[in-house]
């Protein structure tokens, strides 16, 4: 189950991102569906599971677009609200031609979001492009239902997370930026979340897990980076799909990382998102180059 926003992105390329008061030149302009819920949702169906969304859209083209990309991705879009009197969500991004983005978005309908029913799910996904309100409410329900709860903390607040919602986490899955602005580490363990599982781009991925504030990493995958935007989504649904399927966190961690390095090398969110085939030839073809640079032990005489 996803709890999240649905964007219609409007992205441009250019070949380095302006500074402040800056114009440049775009090279490229296109539009795709995202906003970090449907995108969520979609790696997560994508990596092979049942998703559900509980999101909000408006009357308009935009919406009805997105509705229908979540059709077809086989996702259950009984919860999702059609808001009258009010735009679809929008995120304004810029590429640079090393893969970096920057990102503006306008909630629109997200702002909408509330929980009336909450489905019953293994795990329950959320972000915060929706309002804390209605992700507290999720997991709150979800806690009561014997369900899992993750959050994604974008955009991190002004003014950072409650110790009520941090409280009702299970895991989560900040970036490095994010992490620092939420106090770090000992400071999210202490407010009651069960693991914080940072990722590092390039760097890879770190993971500190209680009890007994256990920190263990995941390498990064190497791969030729076209566009960043929607790596870190594709992380968290492909993430939360293997925990729902029943992995215990590091190989759940390793197959996201997988699918976060996949999604770094197309343009756009959705569009980029990998299929579960996909990360396992990944996966695979990083066991054998490993098998092949191991190094055979000398028979013991």
């Amino acid at each position: 189950m996803v709890v999240g926003s649905a964007n219609l992105d409007l992205v441009a390329r250019t070949l380095r991102l302006p500074g402040p008061g800056e114009t440049v030149l775009g090279s490229d302009f296109a539009q795709h569906p995202g906003g970090k819920g449907l995108n969520q949702a979609v790696a997560a169906a994508r990596a092979g599971v049942t998703v559900a969304f509980l999101g909000a859209v408006g009357d308009d083209d935009a919406g009805r677009t997105l509705r229908t990309v979540a059709a077809n991705e086989g996702i259950d879009m009984s919860g999702l609200r059609v808001a009258d009197g009010v735009a679809t969500g929008r995120a304004v991004i810029t590429v640079d031609d090393s893969g970096e983005n920057s990102i503006v978005v306008i909630p629109g309908a997200n702002a909408r979001v509330h929980v009336d029913v909450l489905p019953a799910a293994t795990v329950v996904l959320a972000q915060l492009e929706v309002p804390v309100a209605t992700v507290i409410a999720a997991f709150a329900a979800a806690r009561s239902a014997g369900s899992r709860t993750m959050l994604n903390p974008a955009p991190v607040p002004v003014d950072g997370l409650s110790d009520e919602l941090l409280s009702l986490c299970d895991i989560l899955v900040p970036n490095e930026h994010e992490v620092e602005l939420l106090g770090g580490v000992d400071r999210l363990l202490a407010s009651g979340v069960g693991a914080v599982v940072v990722t590092q781009g390039a760097a890879g991925v770190t993971v500190t897990e209680v009890p007994g504030a256990t920190t263990w990493s995941v390498e990064a995958f190497e791969v030729d980076p076209v566009d960043t935007t929607g790596a870190g989504d594709a992380f968290c649904g492909a993430l939360a799909a293997r925990l729902a399927g029943g992995d215990d966190l590091r190989p759940a961690v390793r197959y996201a990382a997988a699918g976060g390095a996949l999604a770094t090398t197309s343009a756009g969110a959705v569009p980029s998102l990998p299929h579960a085939a996909d990360i396992e030839r990944l996966l695979s073809r990083t066991r054998r180059r490993a098998a092949t640079h191991a190094i055979p032990q000398r028979p013991k005489r």
